[in-house]
């Protein structure tokens, strides 16, 4: 019962899409995520599938990452399909017991299914791409405008990078506990569905404590290295923009603009 996911995790490998500056990164993502909401057609995901089929070639990064993202939401993925297929009103198609499935909601559970793998596969390469302290810089960045107004920026983005760096070292302890717990003899994937949650009891206790306990390390740590937040910070790597990173996103912006009007 190993669990197995990307996002969250850094690839350092060697391609330009890894060389590209991390604001334009971040803003490229949150570009095709709006898209992906406001495309109601089939047609319009095409487009932003084919430009993220070349991001992932281009980045070098095994698709086996990006579908190892995919793996722990399949579930939510399936429910959502069949929610929207048995509860939408329409043309009946097929009928089970009391359920009836219907033209439209087949439609709408598709429609949303491609939408929920677009989306994961976007963040999950965005993290592949990333390191966490790029993201951190990237989106302090970003919302540093927002200062004027008294927004606390900098606190922001280093909650967000923590919680994006806890996402792989919580899965690591997950997977060890498990571990720990079959080689006494425990059996978590057999039996009922209430019997396999009561099975889960021993494995997130221990997970609980653990992540609060690393928690409360983190912020001791940074406690004694007189951690002051953004006020007088200074950055070892300066990010300028290059006609590279202009290129991708003027890419990025007319194949959205395409999606949406197709």
């Amino acid at each position: 019962m190993a669990i197995e996911i990307s996002f969250g995790q850094y690839l350092p490998l060697d391609s330009f899409i890894h060389r590209l500056d991390p604001r334009i990164k971040l803003i490229i993502t949150l570009i095709n995520i709006i898209t992906i909401f406001i495309i109601k057609d089939f047609i319009g995901y095409i487009s932003l599938a084919c430009f993220l089929l070349f991001l992932i070639v281009s980045s070098k990064v095994p698709p086996l990452y990006i579908f190892r993202g995919l793996k722990p939401l399949i579930f939510f993925i399936l429910l959502t399909f069949f929610l929207h297929l048995f509860t939408t009103q329409g043309t009946v198609i097929f009928q089970w017991w009391i359920l009836k499935g219907t033209a439209e909601g087949l439609r709408n559970g598709l429609l949303m299914v491609v939408r929920f793998m677009l989306l994961i596969s976007f963040s999950t390469l965005l993290t592949l791409t990333c390191s966490p302290l790029e993201l951190t810089d990237a989106m302090e960045s970003l919302m540093s405008p927002l200062k004027r107004i008294g927004f606390p920026a900098h606190e922001m983005a280093m909650m967000m990078s923590i919680a994006l760096r806890f996402i792989p070292v919580l899965v690591e302890e997950t997977n060890r506990i498990i571990k720990a717990q079959v080689a006494r003899g425990a059996d978590i994937e057999s039996g009922s569905i209430i019997n396999r949650a009561k099975n889960l009891i021993p494995i997130l206790v221990p997970l609980f404590v653990n992540t609060f306990k690393r928690a409360d390390d983190l912020a001791l740590a940074m406690e004694v290295r007189c951690y002051r937040g953004g006020e007088g910070r200074t950055r070892m790597k300066e990010y300028v923009l290059s006609s590279l990173d202009f290129l991708i996103l003027s890419i990025s912006i007319v194949i959205a603009i395409i999606s949406i009007l197709i």
